[in-house]
C-alpha cells in the first residue's frame, strides 16, 4: 500500500478511505520501508501530539513493513534504468515503493495512479478515477448550491 492510501485509512471520515477499504479488509497489508518513513516524517513535520503519534505507531505495528535487501536494490536499479530508457522520470521514493511491490510480487494500492502506471510489470490498484468522478460531481453547480445556498451560480 502506498503512503496516500494508508493516510486515508487513518481518517475514519475520509470518503477516500471508504473507497479503498474493500481492497484491504481481511487481507495482510504490506507497506514499504519508504512508506513507513514517509508517514513518520509527515507526523514529525506536522508536530503530531503523543496520542496521534502513538496511534500511527500502533497502525504501523499491524502491517508488514517490507524491508530492503539486495534483491530489492537490484529491482530498484533495473526499474530506474528501464524508466530512464523510456524517457520517464519517477520520484525515487515512488520507485522504491514500486520496487518493493515488484520484488515481492504483490499489487500496489495507490491513489497516485500517475506516479506508478508506467512502471513495467507492476500490478496497480487505484481508485483515482472513481475519486476524481466523485469530486467532479460534488463540484457541480447544483450540488454546490445545495451545500451553500448563498453561493451564486
Amino acid at each position: 500500500m502506498d503512503t496516500d492510501v494508508f493516510s486515508y485509512l487513518m481518517k475514519p471520515n475520509d470518503t477516500r478511505a471508504a473507497i479503498y477499504l474493500p481492497h484491504v479488509r481481511g487481507k495482510v497489508v504490506a507497506i514499504s520501508f519508504i512508506t513507513a518513513g514517509e508517514l513518520l516524517f509527515g507526523a514529525t513535520k506536522k508536530k503530531w501530539g503523543a496520542e496521534r503519534l502513538a496511534d500511527l505507531n500502533r497502525r504501523l505495528r499491524r502491517v508488514v513493513i517490507v524491508p530492503y535487501d539486495f534483491k530489492l536494490c537490484e529491482t530498484y536499479g533495473e526499474l530506474k534504468s528501464q524508466m530512464r530508457d523510456k524517457g520517464r522520470t519517477v520520484a525515487d521514493n515512488d520507485l522504491w515503493i514500486a520496487a518493493c511491490a515488484l520484488r515481492h510480487s504483490i499489487p500496489l494500492i495507490s491513489n497516485n495512479r500517475g506516479h506508478f502506471e508506467a512502471i513495467p510489470g507492476l500490478i496497480l490498484i487505484s481508485e483515482a478515477p472513481v475519486i476524481a468522478e466523485i469530486k467532479s460531481q460534488y463540484e457541480l453547480p447544483e450540488i454546490a448550491k445545495a451545500r451553500d445556498p448563498n453561493q451564486s451560480t
